[in-house]
């Protein structure tokens, strides 16, 4: 079984986009509180024998939509929380995520993935902010978003290069998915993520402060209250996603 890039068709790619700085805090977290959100179809995940959930933030640069850049809609900040599961097609792993929660900051965005995929997004106010050392390399990615009148943020502190990942690693299984699955009403909708590998910093320190209860629901207070397990910042690349597809009755 292989779980490795494939090149989407160009007819099937519905969005292309530079995703830069994706500032990652992976949590460990108790199977049971994610088997509810669990797309049919699909099974959880996991690496070693350990479930993680993972608080996003990144940029959407040059985003073109079936070819076409959207004025005012190209360069916009996402933070999400998702997890990982597992599919077989024919011998193929398919490995993949799937997302509890999304944040952008415009409204037709979050229509658009709403309507076209399934997805959960929501339009908040956002911003993001960048430091850079003299040789322009990262040292502070921040993204930020208001929620019910309270800011809320996701911070990581990087130095040095970006390495490759390691085979076998935390880091490898965060980050090497190219499916994802929504639950939509009466089934799942499935569609192809297509990027290269990626290369990550290792973060020296991290900072989340966000009221979990009010974002994302109670049952995730005990997981994602607890220092993170991992946090890196991949470097990113451009990206294609293909239109969705609803998976036949399972």
């Amino acid at each position: 079984m292989t779980n490795s890039p494939t090149e989407i068709p160009r007819s099937r790619v519905f969005l292309t986009a530079d995703w830069r700085y994706l500032a990652m805090l992976n949590y460990e977290i108790d199977p049971g509180v994610l088997r509810p959100f669990v797309p049919a179809g699909t099974e959880l995940d996991s690496w070693q024998g350990r479930t993680f959930v993972s608080m996003v933030g990144f940029l959407f640069l040059d985003t073109r939509v079936l070819g076409v850049p959207i004025p005012f809609h190209r360069n916009f900040e996402e933070v999400n929380l998702r997890f990982y599961v597992r599919r077989e097609v024919g011998g193929e792993l398919r490995r993949a995520v799937v997302f509890l929660k999304e944040f952008v900051p415009r409204r037709a965005i979050a229509w658009t993935a709403n309507t076209v995929y399934g997805e959960n997004y929501v339009a908040l106010p956002m911003t993001h902010a960048i430091e850079r050392d003299s040789s322009r390399r990262p040292t502070r990615v921040e993204y930020s978003w208001r929620f019910r009148g309270s800011e809320h943020r996701i911070a990581v502190f990087v130095s040095g290069d970006a390495h490759e990942i390691a085979v076998g690693s935390q880091e490898e299984f965060i980050t090497e998915h190219y499916w994802g699955y929504a639950r939509r009403a009466g089934g799942t909708t499935e569609y192809q993520v297509e990027h290269p590998r990626w290369r990550v910093w290792n973060a020296a320190e991290s900072t989340l402060e966000y009221d979990v209860a009010a974002l994302y629901g109670p049952e995730f207070i005990e997981a994602l209250a607890d220092r993170p397990a991992s946090a890196i910042l991949v470097e990113g690349s451009p990206v294609a996603v293909s239109k969705g597809t609803r998976l036949s009755a399972i």
